[in-house]
Parts: C-alpha cells; structure tokens; sequence
C-alpha cells in the first residue's frame, strides 16, 4: 500500500492530488492578513460567483467537508419530527454513519432506485403517510447528481422529481460530489440543474473535482437562509480562515474550470470503458454517464490489476468494482491498465 503514494489510481478523487489551477489560488490567497469567518474578500467574491453561476441565490456558506455540509444544509430545512428521501443508494443514506439521524435528528427514507436514480413512484409511496402523527414527516427528497453509480438524472427527470416535491408541500436538496460532471453529460449550466429545476438547498463537494479540501452549501430558498449563519456554528462547521475554501471555488467557478476538468474526467471513462468493451471476460454494468465505470471482472484479475491501478471492490457478490477517472489520469495510464488486462488474458488461454 505504500507505493500508492507515487503513483496513480482509479480508487477516486479523493486519492488524487489538488489540481494545480486550484492550488495556485491557495498559494494566492496565503498573504498577509485578512478578515476572519468569511470577512474575506476572497469568500466575497466567491459568493459573487456563486451568484452570477447558479442565479437566484439567496446565500453561500463554505464548510469542511461532505457529511458536514450535509448537517448543517439539512438542519436548515428539518426538523426533529421530519423524514428526507433519499436512494436508496445515497452517500447520505449508506455513507455517511449516522450522522444525519443522530446530529439533525431527522430520519433518513430510502427511495428504491434504478441505477442510482430514485423511482418517481416510489417517491409518491413513501409520502402517502404525510398528515399521520405516528409517522416521521416527509419534508425534504434529497438527490444526488451524479449519482452514486456513475448516472446522470436528465433534466426532464430533476423537472418530475420537483413537480411531485411542490405538489406535497416538500422541499428539495441537492447533495452533489460531482455536479459538473453532470453538467458537462448534459451539455447544461450549472444554474439548469439547480435553481432552474427547483432545487431549495445545494451541498456542493469541491474535493471529487480536484480541491483540496471544502464544500459550498449554497441556498435558492431564502427561508431556508434566514437562520443559517446560526446553524453553521452550531454545526461545527464555521471556518476561521474561510478564505483557503473559498479562493478554490471561486478559481473552480471563473472561467467554466469545474466544467473543464469534468469534460476531461468524462472523456477518460468513455475510453476506458470503450478500452474494457473489447474483453468478453468483462461486463460494464451501468451506463458510463460521468467519470465512473462500474464493471464486472473475473475475481481472479481483481488482486493483480488492483496493484496497477488501485481501484474499490463494489460488490464482492459478482465481483463488481469501481473504477474512478480523476483529473490527473491520462490516456497512457488508461492504456497500462488495459496492458495489464490483456496480459491476463493471454495467461489464462495459455494456461487451459
């Protein structure tokens, strides 16, 4: 395991390195001194970005992390009595502990999926026991874009999910690592897949598109802002020196680079997954939406191949693994795997 320290991996972004467009701001922004607690004109013009973006904005908040971000977002919309959809295969539902239930005091309610998208029916049977007081109530469907499989919702698909939420009086939450990889699928603005499909509260990852470390939760929902600065300290998730996050957002929103890097991560699944396709030994088992390829490998390969290019193992049942495209992957390292693969395939005629 020491090795993967120098070299490359499909394990995630999270393996990967900051990209050097976002630690450049990081270096920008590290002179002298500057108002604390998002006093900065560093997080100011951040949130001027955010708004020119997203539009409709009623207001940024910058955190630490994920389940963080998703503590404080949903605390701004819930309360202890309420339930949130989420798929069934949600970071927020399999994820993230229990962080949710036990620290906002809401329940979580897995919504079956296909591919990682949540059945539009499936929403309607959970909210028919809104109004009776031995139930938890629905109050937020929370949705992940891109999903936890690699799929991207189209937006005629976010459009259902909001008209059922406005018909029963619910609000909307999105909770994305990597939205602009859906965005660049989609060939829409980021502003489409929020605000303009209805979208109440966003939690926003930075670190899955090539930052360092820090989420943005931003609000189209003004209610939900009101009381927000005061939920973001109790929280835990106020920065002192707010700047080190919000200089890297602003450098991700300036000039479509979010965009840009997810266009490249894309591109790399399709040319491993279009790569993998040549093997009979091996089965894509989703559709290749983002920058993740889901595929099924002769268990026998998994050990060695994951000593080319670390990956996760995803469901050991059917030998299904992850494979996960960061910014700092290039075509070679693609090739190297594949190298690897047809070399055991060569082993495996010779040895029958």
């Amino acid at each position: 395991m020491e090795e993967l320290l120098y070299s490359k991996s499909l394990a995630g972004e999270n393996f990967a390195g900051v990209h050097p467009a976002l630690l450049n701001a990081l270096i920008k922004c590290d002179i002298g001194h500057v108002w604390s607690y998002g006093g900065d004109r560093y997080s100011l013009s951040a949130i001027e970005c955010f708004q020119n973006v997203f539009k409709q904005v009623a207001g940024v908040h910058f955190t630490f992390n994920g389940t963080g971000a998703n503590i404080f977002g949903l605390s701004t919309v819930v309360r202890g009595f309420h339930a949130v959809l989420c798929s069934e295969t949600a970071h927020i539902y399999c994820d993230e502990s229990t962080s949710p239930e036990a620290l906002v005091g809401c329940r979580l309610l897995p919504v079956a999926s296909e591919n990682g998208k949540m059945i539009p029916e499936a929403i309607e049977e959970k909210i028919k026991r809104i109004g009776v007081p031995h139930a938890a109530q629905v109050k937020v469907i929370t949705i992940t874009e891109s999903t936890e499989v690699g799929t991207v919702y189209s937006l005629n698909e976010l459009r259902e999910i909001s008209r059922i939420a406005r018909k029963h009086g619910l609000l909307l939450y999105m909770d994305v690592a990597r939205l602009y990889n859906a965005a660049a699928t989609l060939g829409c603005s980021l502003a489409d897949l929020t605000s303009g499909v209805g979208i109440d509260v966003l939690s926003l990852g930075g670190p899955k598109n090539g930052m360092m470390f820090g989420e943005a939760v931003v609000f189209f929902n003004a209610d939900a802002y009101h009381s927000s600065a005061y939920l973001l300290k109790r929280s835990t998730q106020l920065i002192s020196k707010m700047r080190f996050v919000s200089s890297q957002f602003e450098a991700m929103l300036t000039d479509d680079l979010g965009l840009q890097i997810a266009r490249y991560t894309n591109s790399l699944a399709q040319e491993l997954a279009m790569k993998l396709k040549r093997f009979n030994q091996i089965t894509i088992t989703r559709p290749v939406q983002a920058n993740a390829v889901f595929a099924i490998l002769p268990e026998s390969w998994i050990d060695e191949l994951r000593t080319v290019l670390y990956f996760h193992r995803w469901n050991d049942t059917i030998h299904e693994v992850r494979l996960i495209c960061s910014f700092d992957l290039n075509s070679t390292d693609i090739d190297r795997f594949v190298a690897s693969i047809e070399k055991l395939v060569e082993r495996s005629v010779y040895s029958e």
